[in-house]
């Protein structure tokens, strides 16, 4: 099973092996919390896989022993237990972040590695530190739950988050995005994650965005575009929109159509559009509240411009 899981996380299992996890999954409680333990593990060990200094036989040697007296006790449904952490060795990757999960969780055992996620409501999660993340809907961030050493590291896996830094010169907090790394001290921020770029956009303070031999730093309204051949792009940032999951708002200040359009359909969930290129440039000065339905914020565009608005499913269409 732990082979196939592997493949599973790798994302080269076919449909048949697929379908052989999700019904061993659905035999018990304990296949499924076997499960997640081991999806944490591979989470950690991509994240911590790069940073690990120790020799690397010791290492998995004694990962081995501590793996292999912890499967003893707790064995889960049909489950070879002998070859567990064996088979998981047959790639390199793997044995890459079980190197970095026996120095995470093994030698430095008064420490404990934490996944938020925010599923389909945003949540707020408050560090060892005091620093504060908001993360969007469907969002993930792993984090330690103390702080050791000279440095502040977590990484954020998917989405979007707003990250209020609490202040430590001493201690720089690095957040992993990607193959990138943001650097503060004390500041305020938000990273999101898209498809084929990344993007950070300085609230308060100074922020640095850093990958490979390149560092760039940004002030407050201003954005840093990763594209996905790690290319840099600094920017001015025009609007405050980035906020609209923390604040329940989508202020409009002169704004473009599309722009509202756009930010209003992720922050519902669905695909909104505008028919042509000249009303989608016409602007809009006025505040949509979140918490009001949908329909009722398309009835204030659809009143002020005097357009129509069609829905089909999640598609929606202003003309």
């Amino acid at each position: 099973m732990d082979e196939l899981l592997v493949k599973y996380m790798l994302g080269e299992a076919s449909a048949e092996e697929i379908l052989a996890v999700d019904d061993w999954l659905k035999i018990n409680e304990d296949n499924r919390r076997y499960f997640e333990h081991f999806k944490m593990i591979w989470k950690m060990g991509d994240l911590l896989k790069n940073e690990s200094v120790l020799d690397p036989d010791q290492s998995w040697k004694a990962f081995k022993q501590k793996a292999e007296a912890h499967s003893a006790e707790n064995k889960p449904a049909n489950v070879f237990v002998g070859r567990r952490w064996l088979s998981i060795a047959a790639t390199w990757l793997v044995v890459f972040g079980a190197i970095a999960i026996a120095y995470t969780f093994f030698i430095h055992r008064d420490v404990k590695i934490l996944v938020a996620e925010s599923g389909n409501e945003v949540k707020i999660d408050t560090l060892a530190d005091g620093s504060v993340i908001t993360l969007n809907k469907h969002s993930s961030v792993i984090y330690p739950d103390r702080f050791t050493g000279n440095t502040r590291e977590i990484k954020l896996s998917t989405g979007e988050a707003f990250f209020n830094i609490a202040h430590n010169k001493a201690k720089p907090f690095l957040i992993h995005v990607n193959d990138a790394v943001v650097r503060v001290v004390g500041t305020s921020f938000n990273i999101k994650l898209r498809k084929d770029t990344t993007r950070v956009i300085v609230e308060t303070g100074v922020v640095q965005v850093i990958r490979a031999k390149v560092n760039v730093s940004l002030k407050p309204k201003e954005r840093a575009d990763i594209d996905h051949a790690g290319n840099i792009t600094k920017s001015v940032n025009t609007d405050s929109f980035y906020n609209y999951y923390r604040t329940h708002q989508i202020v409009a200040d002169k704004t473009p159509l599309w722009r509202i359009a756009e930010v209003l359909g992720e922050a519902y969930g669905v695909n909104i559009s505008v028919a042509d290129k000249k009303l989608a440039a016409r602007t809009l000065n006025t505040t949509l509240d979140l918490d009001a339905s949908l329909g009722a914020n398309l009835n204030i565009i659809a009143e002020t411009f005097k357009v129509q608005t069609a829905r089909k499913g999640n598609k929606i269409v202003i003309r």
